[in-house]
Formats: C-alpha cells, structure tokens, sequence
C-alpha cells in the first residue's frame, strides 16, 4: 500500500514514499541553518521554509521514484505533536493531495512514529518498552502493538534534549548543540561526580531535567573559562580542549545514566523484555553505550533505529501511516493540527481495511 510521508512538525520539510514497510524513497530540507543564528527553531520562519520547501520537495521525491500521484493508497501526515503553524502547513499540503487523488488521510502521532520508525530497518516485536528521547518529550511507553500505547513516564518539565541545547548555549556552542556535546564528549573521560542525576530519588517512572540545566549553568558561571568565544569558531575540525570535553563528558553520562536507571526501573515493573529506543537523542553515542549495557545486563531485546531514522523524518510518518491505514484507520478533511503540550486524541474514522 503506497504511503507518502509528510513531516513538517519543527525545523524539519521532509516527504517520503514507503510501501509495505519498504522505503523507496525519501527528500528533505534541513532549516538549521535558518535557525542557527537564533540559537533556537524560531516558528514563523519554520512555518515559511515548510510552505516554501514543500511543492519543490514533492516534485524531487515524485521524479525520484518515478511515481505519480495516483498511485498513492495513504497521504500520511504528522498531526502533532510540534509548532502549530508548521503543522498547519503539512496538514494542508496532505489535505490537498488527499482530496485531489482520493487516497486515504491519515494523521500520525509524531512520538508513535519515532517508535515504530526502527521496524522499517528490522522486525518489531510486541509488546514493548519504548524510551522515546527527543528535544521536546522523554517518555516511557507501554507498547502493545502498533497501535497500543500506553504511556508509563514523561517528562515534568524540561526534556533531555532540551537540556542539551540549554548545555550547549550555556558553552556557547552551534546550534544543534547536541551534536557539539556529544563530539566533544569523545576528547575526555567524564566526572561521574560532575552533575548530579535528577528526579531519582522516587519510584516515578517520570522524568525532570530542569535541576540537571541549573547545575549546568552555575558550573559554567564558577569557570567561565568555559565559554566559547563565538560559536562561529567551532568548525568541523574544531578539537576542544581537555577541561571542556571533561564537562560535556560529564553531562552526557549524567543525562545518560539517569535514562538508563528509569529503563531499569521500568523493565523492573513491568517485566517486559524487549526494549526500543527512539528519538533525536537516541543518536547520542554515550546514551546507546549505556542502554546496550542494560540490555546485556538484563538480556533484553534492544531495537535502536540508525542514526538517520533518529531525527524527524518522513519515512516513519509514512511507515505508521501506512500501519494505521492497513488497520482501516484514517481521517477525514476536518483533521485538525495538535501543538506540544495538548493530547492527540484517538479520534481516526474506520473504514474497509485494504488488502496490501
């Protein structure tokens, strides 16, 4: 069942072909470096790259494939959560295409699709542990099947890949500084006692990372040193000295470990054995080192999607847009937007399941 992917949830224009589970496929167009000189995803300039991005983008990925809009069965598209006027923007390009080829509609649960997104590399097993990690949402999911999810932990506050960017700007460093940090964490063997490893000290399954920014904070204001004078001068090549590699060593195996220990706590309570881990900060070297060493220490099952499928793509929209679809799940043209912090509702209309 040919699906076409859209994923405009953030900084992210992506659009993608897959058919049955297969992705034949896949263009985008990165804004970061719109966005760099902010510091941060500013959203009304996301929200014009996506309207400016989108036609040319489709128009590539059609003569990619060689594929014609008529042939798409699902025109899945990334409901939320993310930016509302981004999301607006990818609803109403899928919208238009929906009803101008007469494929099915189907909206996707941003977060479902990280999880699933590893079963378009190798076979998904169920039920599940999901850790989904990214830069706005650290949850833990029950997962049951494909369409079964039910949420065990998230995060109160500030989300581990909010703390990396906070971690990051604090040092001075480029946007995205996740990917600064964890470079840089590879320069120097990390101080367990550096950061402390919050929101343990409970049997919560939920996450707070807000404590663990402060301490960011206040160390870099006792060694300015620190700080970088110019994120500019950060280039490819850049090798950081040995007290600055020490600080994002530290930070990474404190967001790491305090991830790894939740897991734990998780599989403890649930007594699940199969693990998937997700999401953007799912490519961090030192949080997959340590979620391999639980999995060996608990032989357990661990699914890690590749590098690629970690950040936003269309490839897993279109992926749990074509499951859903399989299922007889979809939406009609009043299928509305949801921004970060509300609920996705369960709301899909069931029709006909189409034999694939």
């Amino acid at each position: 069942m040919l699906s076409l992917g859209i994923e405009t949830s953030c900084d992210e224009t992506a659009l993608a072909f897959v058919d049955n589970g297969q992705v034949l496929g896949e263009v985008m167009f990165s804004q970061v470096d719109k966005h760099s000189i902010f510091g941060g995803v500013v959203p009304e300039i996301a929200s014009r790259e996506h309207l400016r991005k989108l036609r040319p983008l489709w128009e590539n990925l059609l003569e990619q494939t060689n594929l014609s809009p008529e042939e798409i069965k699902v025109v899945a598209v990334a409901r939320g959560p993310g930016l509302l006027g981004c999301l607006l923007v990818g609803l109403g390009f899928a919208k238009g295409l929906a009803l101008g080829t007469g494929a099915l509609l189907v909206g996707v649960n941003h977060l479902h699709a990280h999880l699933l997104a590893p079963g378009l590399e190798q076979k998904l097993d169920f039920p599940a542990l999901g850790l989904l990690v990214s830069g706005g949402h650290t949850n833990i999911y029950r997962i049951n099947s494909p369409l079964d999810f039910e949420l065990l932990g998230r995060t109160l506050d500030d989300a581990a890949g909010e703390a990396f960017d906070k971690a990051a700007r604090t040092l001075n460093l480029p946007y995205p500084g996740g990917i600064y940090i964890d470079r840089f964490s590879g320069f120097a063997e990390p101080d367990p006692d550096m950061f402390p490893r919050p929101y343990l000290d409970n049997q919560s399954l939920d996450f707070s990372f807000s404590g663990l920014k402060t301490a960011v904070v206040n160390h870099v204001r006792d060694h300015p040193e620190l700080v970088r004078p110019s994120p500019l001068d950060i280039t490819p090549d850049y090798r950081p000295d040995h007290e600055l590699a020490r600080v994002c060593s530290s930070f990474s195996l404190a967001v790491a470990e305090t991830l790894q220990k939740k897991l734990h706590r998780a599989v403890m309570a649930t007594g699940l054995k199969r693990i998937i881990l997700a999401g953007g900060v799912a490519a961090n070297s030192t949080l997959r080192d340590r979620i391999r060493e639980l999995s060996l220490e608990l032989d357990l099952h661990l699914v890690m999607p590749g590098l690629e499928l970690c950040t936003d793509n269309a490839s897993m929209i279109a992926y749990c847009g074509e499951i859903l679809a399989l299922h007889g799940l979809c939406h009609g043209l009043d299928l509305e937007a949801v921004p970060r912090g509300q609920k996705i509702p369960r709301d899909y209309s069931l029709v006909k399941p189409e034999k694939n």
